[in-house]
């Protein structure tokens, strides 16, 4: 398994995608993240075309086991971020 891409790998491939400099690049990473985290706090969900969605889903009070003693621990709703993958990225990454 090779290491995941960084932020500056992933805005100097896009400036290079793009044809511009790294700084408007790095600026539309910091935009799209942005909206990102906007939308899906607020409860909504966007869609990044071929990638997948990224939404906000409640999840109910359960009963939870501490892994170190076996104590079962009542747990509070809370919410999760989920992410479905595109089946065209599925589709490319299994080709």
């Amino acid at each position: 398994m090779t290491k995941p891409m960084t932020k500056s790998q992933l805005v100097a491939t896009l400036a290079e995608e793009m044809d511009t400099d790294k700084k408007t690049a790095n600026s539309v990473l910091d935009s799209l993240v942005e909206v990102i985290t906007r939308e899906v706090s607020a409860g909504g969900a966007v869609t990044l075309p071929g990638v997948g969605k990224i939404y906000c889903r409640e999840r109910p009070e359960r009963m939870v086991r501490n892994p170190a003693t076996g104590q079962q621990i009542k747990k509070d709703a809370d919410k999760a971020v989920m992410v479905t993958v595109a089946k065209a990225l599925k589709d490319s990454v299994n080709a």
